[in-house]
C-alpha cells in the first residue's frame, strides 16, 4: 500500500510548529509495511487543502490528513475534502449530542456555536472515534476505491486515533491488497534500529566503519548528526517482520564492534538516563556546579522519572562570588586562571561532591557566547570536570554552534564524561 501524508496549517508553513504527525505517521506505517511516497504541508486555505488532496489522489489514490477540523473558521479542512468529492456536509446528531454533554459536564454552559461544526461530517463518510478529544476524524471514499482519512492535527489526539481507529483499518487493507496480488507468506515490513554515538565526528565514524559506512546485509545506513551526537540508523526494507528483525540485530551489533567506545544507547535512549541507571546499579550518587550552562544539566537529570535516589542536587555558580561561596572555589584560582579553566572546574565539581554530600560531582565552567570569547579562550570553550570520591578527570573541549546548541552540548558532553570516567575511572 502506498500512501501520501499531508499536514495542514499556516503554523506549519511558518516555522512555528514543527510536523511532528507527519513523522509519526511514517514512523509507524511503516513498521507494518505501508509505504509512505510524499509528505507535504499545506496551509489553512480551502483551495490549497483541496488542491493538495486533489494532486495528491491523482497519483496514490491514499492519502492522510491532519489538521483542520477544529472550531474555527480557519479549520477547513472537512469542506473542502468533503467538496472535492462532491458530498454535501451534514449534521452528525450522534456526535453534536455528545459535544454538548461534553461541554455541559465540563464546563457546566451550553455548547458554543461554533464547536457545532465539529458534528459536520461530509455525506456518507465514515466516522473516526477520537477517544483523545473533541473532533472525529472522517474516512471518505469515492466510487474508484480512493480515499482520504481525515485526523486531528493536535498531536495526543492524532496518535491516538491512529492506533485505536486509523491503524486497524489499513493493516486491514493492506492485508486485501496483498492477497488481491496473489501474494503469498507474511506481509513485508519497513524497519528501523539506531546506535546513538557522542563526541565523534561523522567523518570519524565512516572512516572506523570502513565498507560497513556503504550499508550491510541489505541494509541501509544514514548517518543523523545533532546536538547530543551522531546517530547511525539501520532500514530494512521489503523484509517479513522477523527477517528484518534479525538483520537489524546483526547489524547493530556490526556497528557497535566498530564504535563500542562512543556507543551510548540505541534509538531513543537519553544521556541522562543511562547515567542515572549506572549510577544507580552501582549505588552512587551525584551532584553538580553549573556555569555556563545554567541549570541545564541538572534540569536533563530531573527529566528522567525517579532521578531523586541518585541525583542530589545542584549549584548554579554563574557569578564567582558563586563559585567562592557556595563551592569553595579560591578567589586566587580565579583570579590567575580564570573560571573558564581546568583548576576552576576541578575545583567546582569537588565543591559539589562535598557540600551536596555525593559520591560524584560533575562542573561545567565555559564561554556559550556569542561574546565573551578571546584568542586563547573562544566561544564554545568549555571545561567538564568528573570527581568521584576524590579522583578527578578534567576535559577541554571548544563546540561550535550558537548559544543554545554550545549549552546542550556542554551538558551532553558532561554526562559522557561521567560515562567514560565510570566506565573507565583510570583514562587516558
Amino acid at each position: 500500500m502506498r500512501i501520501e501524508i499531508l499536514t495542514i496549517g499556516d503554523e506549519l508553513l511558518l516555522g512555528f510548529t514543527i510536523d511532528t504527525n507527519g513523522a509519526h505517521l511514517a514512523r509507524e506505517l511503516a513498521s507494518v509495511g505501508i509505504e509512505i511516497v510524499r509528505r507535504s504541508s499545506v496551509g489553512d486555505g480551502a483551495e490549497d487543502i483541496a488542491a493538495a488532496v486533489r494532486e495528491a489522489l491523482d497519483r496514490t489514490g491514499a492519502v492522510i490528513t491532519t489538521g483542520g477540523l477544529g472550531p474555527t473558521a480557519d479549520d477547513l479542512t472537512k469542506p473542502s475534502i468533503a467538496a472535492l468529492f462532491g458530498r454535501a456536509m451534514v449534521m452528525d446528531a450522534e456526535h453534536l449530542a455528545w459535544l454538548e454533554e461534553r461541554w455541559r459536564t465540563r464546563f457546566g454552559g451550553e455548547l458554543p456555536h461554533s464547536n457545532r461544526q465539529q458534528a459536520l461530517m461530509p455525506e456518507g463518510a465514515r466516522k473516526l472515534v477520537n477517544r483523545h478529544g473533541s473532533a472525529p476524524g472522517v474516512w471518505l471514499e469515492d466510487e474508484r476505491g480512493r480515499w482520504v482519512a481525515m485526523l486531528p492535527g493536535v498531536p495526543r489526539e492524532m496518535r491516538g486515533m491512529l492506533a485505536d481507529e486509523l491503524g486497524p483499518i489499513l493493516r486491514e487493507r493492506a492485508a486485501r491488497e496483498q492477497a488481491a496480488r496473489g501474494a503469498t507468506g507474511e506481509p513485508t515490513v519497513v524497519r528501523s534500529r539506531t546506535l546513538r554515538t557522542t563526541a565523534i565526528a561523522e567523518s570519524a565514524i565512516a572512516d572506523r566503519l570502513g565498507d560497513l559506512a556503504r550499508g550491510m546485509d541489505g541494509l541501509s545506513l544514514a548517518y543523523l548528526p545533532g546536538h547530543e551526537g551522531v546517530d547511525l540508523r539501520l532500514t530494512a526494507r521489503d523484509r517479513t517482520a522477523a527477517d528484518a528483525d534479525a538483520a537489524l540485530a546483526r547489524g547493530i551489533d556490526a556497528l557497535r564492534a566498530h564504535v563500542a567506545q562512543w556507543a551510548y544507547g540505541e534509538d531513543a535512549t537519553d544521556m541522562a538516563q543511562v547515567i542515572l541507571e549506572r549510577c544507580r546499579a552501582d549505588g552512587l550518587t551525584l551532584a553538580v556546579a553549573e556555569s555556563c550552562t545554567g541549570g541545564l544539566l541538572g534540569a536533563r537529570l530531573t527529566s528522567v522519572p525517579g532521578s531523586s535516589d541518585v541525583f542530589l542536587g545542584g549549584v548554579i555558580s554563574y557569578a564567582n562570588a558563586v563559585k567562592v561561596d557556595a563551592l569553595g572555589v579560591p578567589a586566587e584560582m580565579l583570579r590567575e586562571h580564570g573560571a573558564v579553566s581546568e583548576p576552576v572546574a576541578a575545583r567546582m565539581a569537588r565543591g559539589a561532591r562535598e557540600r551536596l554530600g555525593a559520591r560524584i560531582g560533575v562542573a561545567i565552567t565555559g564561554v556559550a557566547g556569542p561574546g565573551g570569547g578571546t584568542e586563547e579562550k573562544p566561544v564554545g570553550t568549555v571545561w567538564t570536570a568528573v570527581d568521584v570520591d576524590g579522583e578527578v578527570r578534567t576535559h577541554r573541549s571548544v563546540f561550535i554552534g550558537d548559544r543554545a546548541e554550545i549549552r546542550f552540548r556542554a551538558s551532553q558532553f558532561a554526562l559522557e564524561l561521567v560515562r567514560r570516567t565510570l566506565a573507565r575511572p583510570a583514562a587516558d
